[in-house]
């Protein structure tokens, strides 16, 4: 047998689907994991598509590229790849590529903790992992500097009128609102469909009224939304549903107004939410800030130092969590398969 592509990966989840590519990847040019990615980016999208598009993959699927470091002080590098998009950093992604790196004898564990240094598109993250018996228990990361780029903002959003909304960069640019604001609606699996409804209308309308701009990334603009409302229970401080694209929206076409439901609590997410907590005087440095997703479980976040971005207060966030593997495969492309990319039906797609 002969195939186009072979590609190894191991499948893992933190709630949210996230696949780790382990090989079968040619050298990727590139001095930085950040100019990695961009080569990707314009190079080998297919990569991309192959893993995450039908018949391989599904909306709610992220995926992750294991590459060698660039930095002499990192063990690693990866890149991450989502539907529409690469992120420059992403928490659960995080999470599941060190729980791999470990799990899987990629880099050596050392029990009871492991401290190891990735190198992400975002830069040198620094990992603390708890070990027990050859497994992760959890993951510790200490992220790139999160900060609020918008407070209590008022955008005007067709067919839900006008919303009030923070914008926070944890590693992307988060638009987040109350789901209080919409009457009737939860935070629970079975109100998902509105959920992304009401989300992919809030990031569209905030994309076009709320410019943002990072000092270190001026082309990432607001490309993913939060509702946030009050926890369920005890174990949790806040409970939250990120929606990410799965499609660009089209105001006149409603089939569009979708996405997929982030079934992990989201790092880069929860440190968005801190950061603007922290700007409003809710969330000191110092104080864990529980983190529920949209299944239940939970990341637990922490402030631990202020900073700056540019002219802009920020601060740096720890994020907490616990990934699983669940799958170990060979991911092929045939040669006569005319799908050299996937493909997607606008039944789940939009």
């Amino acid at each position: 047998m002969s195939f186009k592509r072979t590609i190894h990966a191991i499948d893992t989840h933190a709630g949210e689907p996230m696949r780790v590519i382990t090989g079968g990847v040619p050298y990727i040019p590139g001095k930085t994991v950040y100019e990695k990615m961009v080569w990707l980016q314009e190079n080998d999208d297919q990569l991309r598509k192959l893993m995450l598009r039908e018949p391989r993959g599904y909306p709610p699927l992220c995926c992750n590229v294991i590459v060698p470091p660039c930095h002499p002080d990192a063990d690693a590098g990866y890149v991450i790849m989502e539907q529409v998009e690469y992120p420059v950093m992403s928490g659960g992604n995080t999470i599941s590529v060190a729980t791999v790196l470990l799990e899987m004898g990629m880099l050596p564990m050392k029990e009871p903790i492991t401290e190891l240094v990735l190198e992400a598109p975002a830069g040198l993250i620094r990992i603390r992992a708890e070990c027990e018996n050859g497994k992760v228990k959890s993951v510790t990361f200490k992220n790139i500097p999160a900060f609020a780029a918008y407070l209590d903002a008022e955008i005007d959003v067709p067919h839900l009128g006008k919303v009030t909304v923070d914008v926070g960069w944890g590693g992307m640019f988060y638009v987040i609102a109350d789901v209080r604001q919409f009457p009737g609606v939860e935070l629970i699996p079975e109100h998902g469909a509105e959920i992304v409804r009401i989300s992919a209308m809030i990031r569209q309308a905030a994309i076009e009224q709320l410019p943002v701009e990072h000092p270190d990334y001026p082309s990432i603009g607001i490309t993913i939304s939060q509702l946030s409302g009050p926890a369920s229970g005890a174990e949790a401080d806040w409970r939250n549903a990120v929606t990410v694209a799965s499609g660009d929206l089209d105001w006149e076409k409603p089939s569009t107004w979708t996405g997929a439901i982030d079934r992990c609590p989201c790092g880069t997410g929860t440190c968005a939410k801190m950061a603007v907590l922290h700007a409003k005087g809710e969330l000191p440095l110092n104080q864990d800030f529980r983190h529920q997703g949209i299944l239940g479980n939970v990341f637990t976040g922490r402030l631990v130092e202020e900073t700056r971005i540019g002219d802009r207060k920020a601060v740096i966030p720890t994020i907490n969590g616990t990934s699983w593997i669940y799958g170990i495969n060979t991911y092929v492309l045939d040669n006569d398969d005319p799908f050299t990319e996937g493909f997607s039906v606008q039944d789940i797609w939009a």
